[in-house]
């Protein structure tokens, strides 16, 4: 299969292209039936238990990436075991998410940020660790919304279009979490992007 990946997108290599359980054969297809895929995880999600009490955890977030991708790829909620051209180290995966998962617990617990503020800085610093293979950003955005919603709040728009196509509304999120690569503690672009 031949795979465009649209400006920022972690590219594909042959490795990762083995673990693609179902034949398809353009990005196109790929594209749908990950969007299906994530559609039935969101569903799950919303209703689980489990991942309600277990968000903030490596077991949680794994648990999520894997129902997100379980009808697509062999290695959905699987840490990576290799470097990117984005992310951490692929060594250093777990050791950077346990300091997020504590920051994230120890924020709300203080109220440090606005629970609005702790999700933004929790997907932006969970697509930054960058931990799985692919479906990095779709899976930060979910978690932030999980986030909000479990904590009684709407989940966030996110310019209200489809990022993981080539559209102005991606190079606008792309360019909001260069934003914050420059200066971590300026989310504010990031923040008002998420709510448009």
């Amino acid at each position: 299969m031949k795979i465009e990946n649209p400006p920022g997108a972690t590219p594909l290599d042959d490795e990762a292209l083995q673990g693609l359980i179902p034949s398809l054969t353009t990005q196109g297809e790929l594209n749908e039936f990950e969007e299906r895929n994530i559609a039935e995880a969101i569903g799950w999600a919303l209703n689980s238990r489990k991942l309600r009490a277990e968000l903030l955890s490596a077991t949680g977030l794994r648990l999520l990436h894997e129902k997100m991708f379980d009808q697509t790829w062999k290695w959905a909620g699987d840490f990576r075991s290799k470097d990117l051209n984005i992310g951490v180290d692929w060594h250093r995966i777990q050791s950077e998410l346990g300091q997020l998962l504590g920051d994230v617990k120890y924020w709300q617990e203080n109220k440090t940020f606005p629970i609005e503020e702790i999700a933004i800085r929790f997907s932006y610093k969970l697509v930054w660790i960058h931990p799985f293979l692919n479906g990095n950003g779709r899976f930060s955005r979910l978690a932030a919304d999980l986030l909000m919603i479990y904590n009684g709040h709407q989940k966030f728009s996110w310019g209200s279009q489809n990022l993981t196509s080539t559209s102005v509304a991606r190079d606008t999120y792309l360019k909001a979490l260069r934003k914050v690569d420059k200066n971590n503690e300026d989310i504010d672009y990031l923040l008002k992007f998420s709510r448009s």
